[in-house]
């Protein structure tokens, strides 16, 4: 049974840092676009930020560019989210998503829709404070 686990959310003031992490189990998911989604109350569920099954492609929401930086680690099926200068606006549930397929490089209009996603996390909590 395929598992995807989000931790590292929690309660932090606005300018502050967090770092999301996401493992998987059950199956490997080393050559998938994996991505970082994230859903406000009474939002959409909105793209953060993918990268692509050799690492080499990533893209950011224009919200988040120059703040986050996401990354993974094949070796230890981990996808990491580096949050840095934490605003209100960052309030959300985050989700990680896996693509089930290896792929190569996506588009950006790809990897920001939500359908191209087979698996996803149950999400982790971050709540940006004033």
């Amino acid at each position: 049974q395929v598992q995807v686990v989000e931790s590292g959310g929690g309660l932090v003031q606005a300018g502050g840092s967090l770092n999301l992490s996401c493992t998987t189990s059950g199956r490997t998911f080393s050559r998938s676009t994996m991505s970082w989604f994230r859903q406000a109350p009474g939002k959409e569920r909105e793209f953060v930020a993918s990268i692509s099954g050799n690492g080499l492609k990533v893209y950011y929401a224009d919200s988040v560019k120059g703040r986050f930086t996401i990354s993974r680690d094949i070796t230890k099926n981990l996808l990491s989210l580096q949050m840095n200068d934490l605003r209100r606006e960052d309030t959300a549930v985050y989700y990680c998503a896996a693509d089930d397929s290896p792929s190569g490089a996506y588009s950006f209009s790809t990897v920001i829709s939500p359908r191209l996603y087979d698996y996803w996390g149950q999400g982790t909590q971050v709540t940006v404070s004033s």
